[in-house]
């Protein structure tokens, strides 16, 4: 009996080792996914942002169109001209009138087309003042003077930015994607992994405790 539970005992271990591996790969798999979902829901963002803001001005620029179009204007004044030369009492005062309160509704008109065009450009450059995520990875980067961990630079940036949220998963992919680009470089140490701007002059990554990379890439 002995005899027969030792390779028994000894299956049992691998699969459970097996297990123990699948499990794993599962969960980076997991983080993987959810990193990029995140990446991609902020670029979706962005867009719509932009798409909002480039529709406000089309609709403003067309308003200005349809305003300053002479014809309409034109018929008007010939119409205006043959009711004057036909004799009618007190008609000329009231043709006066009407031109005054078309000439003020014109006019409003034209203020409000105007003002349109002038907020969507204030959209515009609110947008443009708020830098995006590649943007901050990259100036955090090139200030730094050694390299620094995918969560060294999410904490960093939040510190920096504490209204936006910034995680470590999203940096991680978001600076991948520049190495991919050679925007940056990747360095290893065990089992962490830096990251340094291309044309940093010692790229060798400090000598530091394990920071959170550490549960992340293994």
């Amino acid at each position: 009996m002995p005899d027969g539970k030792t390779p028994t005992t000894e299956l049992t271990s691998q699969y459970m080792a097996q297990v123990g591996n699948d499990l794993e790969r599962n969960a980076k798999e997991q983080d993987r996914i959810v990193a990029e979902i995140d990446a991609l829901q902020e670029q979706l963002r962005a867009l719509q942002h932009d798409h909002t803001v480039l529709t406000n001005m089309r609709n403003a620029l067309g308003a200005t169109d349809a305003v300053t179009r002479p014809a309409p204007d034109a018929d008007a004044a010939a119409s205006v001209a043959r009711r004057k030369s036909t004799p009618k009492a007190g008609g000329g005062k009231r043709v006066g009138a009407k031109k005054s309160g078309a000439t003020q509704d014109g006019e409003a008109v034209r203020k409000s087309a105007a003002n349109k065009p002038e907020a969507a450009a204030k959209g515009t450059a609110a947008k443009t003042a708020q830098p995006t995520l590649v943007e901050l990875i990259r100036r955090h980067l090139t200030d730094q003077n050694e390299p620094r961990s995918a969560a060294e630079i999410a904490t960093a940036l939040g510190q920096a930015h504490p209204d936006r949220t910034i995680k470590t998963t999203v940096v991680r992919t978001t600076v991948e994607g520049l190495v991919a680009k050679s925007h940056a470089q990747r360095t290893k140490q065990g089992n962490s992994v830096y990251y340094t701007t291309p044309d940093t002059q010692d790229p060798t990554p400090p000598a530091a405790a394990p920071t959170d990379d550490q549960t992340d890439v293994n």
